[in-house]
């Protein structure tokens, strides 16, 4: 069974760990509903929930079958807690999909904040 995940990042196709995704599948350019925020969290991004900001992330919805979320997982950090793997409202086309992605897991207190995009440097 496959799950929908957003990303944000390093993982978008020409991102430098974009390698990460191989055998996955791409569906399609996406933004987060507005409330979301990135910041720069050490030369990758990391997503947090703003209920102030209005524009929301842009990012790409990926086909993710069970080996492929585990290995994000891994990536990510996940049960070191770097991220958290969260369910995420998008706009649509994928308002009413139950999209997850991975939303950075430490406070944000003096850090860049990127807004909307990440931009590989």
């Amino acid at each position: 069974m496959s799950e929908l995940l957003f990303v944000y990042g390093t993982l978008k196709r020409g991102g430098r760990n974009q390698r990460q995704m191989a055998g996955l599948a791409f569906v399609g350019p996406a933004r987060t509903q507005p409330g979301f925020r990135l910041y720069d969290v050490g030369g990758y991004p990391g997503l947090v929930a703003e209920p102030d900001e209005r524009n929301g992330v842009s990012g790409e919805v990926w086909s993710v079958d069970a080996a492929g979320l585990a290995r994000l997982d891994r990536f990510e950090g996940v049960a070191e807690g770097l991220y958290r793997r969260e369910v995420v409202p998008l706009q649509s086309p994928f308002a009413d999909h139950v999209v997850f992605t991975y939303v950075f897991g430490s406070a944000v207190t003096g850090r860049r904040a990127i807004g909307e995009e990440w931009r590989e440097a």
